[in-house]
């Protein structure tokens, strides 16, 4: 049997920060209002001359470098983003040409807001299990803060810039064992951008906590698991309570989830492959581990990812 196996993992955040206290100067809020509800600190926002593709480009090469492959060797992109650098082409196809593949290997973007990336890692599953490719590069990248409405002191303090990249290959060795995927378009107004980001807060709690706990529950069933067999949880990082709420259903103490939302705030796609690769080079994440990915966005669109280490 094949299997699709992370041999790579690589993340990318912009050099200017905005603290709480930087945010204070800029909307109506405090340090400890964002704090209380959200668990955010800082977060990264990308230079005026830096695009999408530049950050998948970095978080891109640092995964490739930690596969020890070449580019070359890459057959699928898959770039998961909700601010591509333009409406087409693709941010995907861009990064093709920036990390310098010729081979012909198909390249396209995945939008599914925060969602994105297991939508993603999801797709290169298939497409390894299918046969249509054998070393594929994963990508969740995004420049939210160009989406910001400053007037709107709820959701501007949420949202930061950055990538995460992983690198996927065909292996006869266990890597993703289980995945599942939902969308229900209708609630697609209780979060959005049009042009910018708008949220209905509250509803969006009480329905994040609901769907990720029963996808999650859906993905380990599948396996004959439960909570207890889980060494990691990496979710998306959109909110501190969400992610308590989500490992307390779980049955996880908060020693097994990897929370890095107080320094990048709500990076959307780019949220869990930055948090994956974060433990993977702290050495919390090792061989043999059960590792489940989950994250909620914009769509509504969930999904789950079980990953055997």
């Amino acid at each position: 049997m094949i299997y699709s196996k992370i041999i790579g993992t690589g993340s990318y955040l912009p050099a200017k920060t905005l603290t709480n206290y930087d945010l204070e100067k800029i909307v109506e809020t405090s340090h400890d209002w964002i704090v209380t509800r959200s668990g955010i600190v800082e977060r990264h926002f990308a230079a005026d001359d830096e695009l999408t593709s530049d950050l998948a480009l970095h978080a891109s090469r640092k995964a490739i470098e930690a596969a020890g492959i070449q580019a070359e060797e890459i057959d699928l992109i898959i770039v998961a983003t909700t601010s591509p650098d333009m409406p087409f082409p693709s941010t995907a196809c861009i990064l093709q040409d920036k990390l310098g593949i010729r081979n012909g290997g198909a390249a396209f973007d995945m939008q599914a807001v925060c969602g994105g990336f297991v939508y993603a890692l999801n797709t290169a599953d298939m497409y390894i299990r299918g046969g249509q490719a054998r070393t594929v590069l994963v990508v969740g990248a995004e420049v939210l803060s160009r989406m910001l409405d400053w007037n709107d002191r709820t959701t501007s303090v949420l949202f930061g810039d950055g990538a995460g990249a992983v690198i996927l290959r065909a292996s006869e060795q266990p890597g993703i064992v289980a995945a599942k995927l939902h969308a229900d378009g209708i609630h697609r107004h209780m979060l959005k951008a049009d042009p910018t980001i708008s949220m209905d807060g509250k509803a969006v709690f009480k329905f994040a906590v609901k769907v990720l706990s029963e996808v999650v529950e859906e993905v380990l069933e599948a396996q004959g698991l439960t909570g207890a067999d889980i060494d990691w949880l990496v979710p998306h990082q959109a909110n501190i309570r969400i992610i308590e709420a989500t490992g307390k259903k779980l049955g996880l103490a908060m020693e097994n989830v990897v929370v890095t939302v107080a320094s990048h705030g709500n990076t959307s796609a780019a949220s869990i492959p930055l948090a994956l690769d974060t433990a993977v080079r702290d050495g919390r994440i090792k061989t043999g581990q059960n590792i489940l990915l989950e994250a909620v966005g914009g769509g509504f669109t969930w999904g789950a990812v079980l990953i055997k280490w």
